[in-house]
């Protein structure tokens, strides 16, 4: 059983700072790429930002330059480091991983999604 587990969201003022973590547990036996998407209400599911196992990154147009993502592959986790935050960030966020769980293929999984809401 594979578990993904966020943390981190919150209410935060407009030009504020959070950071999210997600740690993926269980019987993984390797992770490939790891991300965070997020879904305002009314609005489709969209990536925020990715990074793979090697440390490479990619991101929203939208979060250039105000937000990081960095994992830890030792602790299979990934962070999502927002700074200057907008009330257009407000949404869900989910994590993400493509990872081989133990006597299984790859497959993507889901956290169970966190409330980040930046007031104005």
């Amino acid at each position: 059983q594979v578990q993904l587990v966020e943390s981190g969201g919150g209410l935060v003022q407009a030009g504020g700072s959070l950071r999210l973590s997600c740690a993926a547990s269980g019987s993984i036996f390797s992770i490939n790429a790891m991300g965070w998407y997020r879904q305002a209400p009314g609005k489709q599911r969209e990536l925020v930002a990715a990074i793979t196992s090697g440390g490479s990154t990619n991101y929203a147009d939208s979060v250039k330059g105000r937000f990081t993502i960095s994992r830890d592959n030792a602790k299979n986790t990934v962070y999502l480091q927002m700074n200057s935050l907008k009330p257009e960030d407000t949404a869900v966020y989910y994590c993400n991983a493509d990872l081989e769980a133990k006597g299984l293929g790859y497959f993507d999984y889901w956290g169970q999604g966190t409330q980040v809401t930046v007031s104005s």
